[in-house]
């Protein structure tokens, strides 16, 4: 798989020139609407795009099962160069992260690329992948605690210490687990995923592909809006008028994800930035979250 960049304009990593929106023919037969997402633990693009995907599950899951996909951003520096966007080295993509955030107004720090780079996103997509064999929920949360780590609050995640305490966090034992995703079983669960990514044409992350029981499928490159997956669900479900399921409330959502930005408060919630934190003090006890500000975002933490 070639290696991939990130552009800010078109909200894609990945290869330069593809369709944002494209409909597509799948000749495998399905069940129900599978949705493939195709992503990687380094994407930036797929951070910035958390909060409307975040909020697309929980409105309209019920409609669809959801396979993640990981694609395989960066193999490593040996022999790399982005000339186009400006990507020569690791140094390079510290602004490039800065801009993704400023644009998603998601927290990126980035500067661990000067001063700390990541060689590869192979070791955390391994770690997941392992962690996915066992348990597919608690691969998700791997996932988002990994994009935490790296994102916000600038922890290399291809060390294997950095690994190692995420897997821990989660209460299972991080130094079996990662040094079983160096062996060769997670590699070839990784080559896997890879080929499926091949298989449905992506060349780009984020990647949503939607297929229906009639083999039909909308695929979607870079991070949109919210409408933008539900006008492609109500494409590959023609005739259906969808039902979507009601929000959360706040305490509930934070029971689930533990820590929550202010963008994806904001986009849960249908609020005004300036509206968040006093949103967050009537909807929650006070003993039940701590606020706190990160790279000049604010975000709620479980007690």
């Amino acid at each position: 798989m070639k290696q991939m960049v990130c552009d800010i304009k078109t909200g894609v990593c990945g290869e330069v020139g593809d369709e944002s929106i494209e409909v597509i023919d799948f000749n495998q037969p399905q069940k129900k609407v599978d949705l493939y997402y195709v992503t990687d633990p380094i994407c930036s693009h797929c951070w910035a795009l958390e909060p409307e995907l975040r909020r697309f599950e929980k409105q309209y899951g019920h409609y669809f099962t959801l396979q993640t996909v990981m694609g395989g951003l960066l193999k490593s520096w040996d022999g790399f160069a982005d000339v186009s966007n400006g990507i020569g080295s690791p140094a390079d993509v510290a602004e490039h992260w800065r801009e993704v955030g400023e644009h998603s107004r998601m927290p990126i720090d980035g500067s661990l690329w000067l001063s700390d780079p990541i060689q590869s996103s192979y070791p955390p997509s391994r770690v997941y992948k392992m962690i996915q064999r066992e348990n597919e929920e608690m691969a998700k949360t791997f996932l988002r605690r990994a994009r935490e780590a790296v994102f916000a609050f600038n922890r290399n995640i291809g060390e294997e210490k950095v690994l190692i305490d995420l897997v821990d966090q989660l209460g299972l034992d991080g130094a079996k687990i990662v040094k079983e995703a160096e062996g060769t079983a997670a590699q070839v669960l990784l080559e896997e995923d890879f080929a499926l990514a091949g298989s449905l044409g992506v060349r780009g992350f984020p990647t949503v592909i939607m297929v229906n029981e009639e083999k039909q499928g909308v695929k979607i490159v870079g991070a949109k809006k919210l409408h933008t997956y539900v006008d492609a669900l109500k494409q590959v479900l023609p005739g259906k008028t969808l039902q979507a399921r009601q929000i959360p409330d706040l305490k509930q959502l934070l029971d689930q994800e533990s820590l929550l930005f202010a963008k994806e408060i904001e986009v849960m919630y249908d609020l005004e930035a300036t509206e968040v934190e006093s949103f967050t003090q009537e909807m929650l006890p006070a003993d039940t979250y701590k606020g706190q500000i990160q790279l000049g975002e604010f975000y709620i933490e479980k007690l």
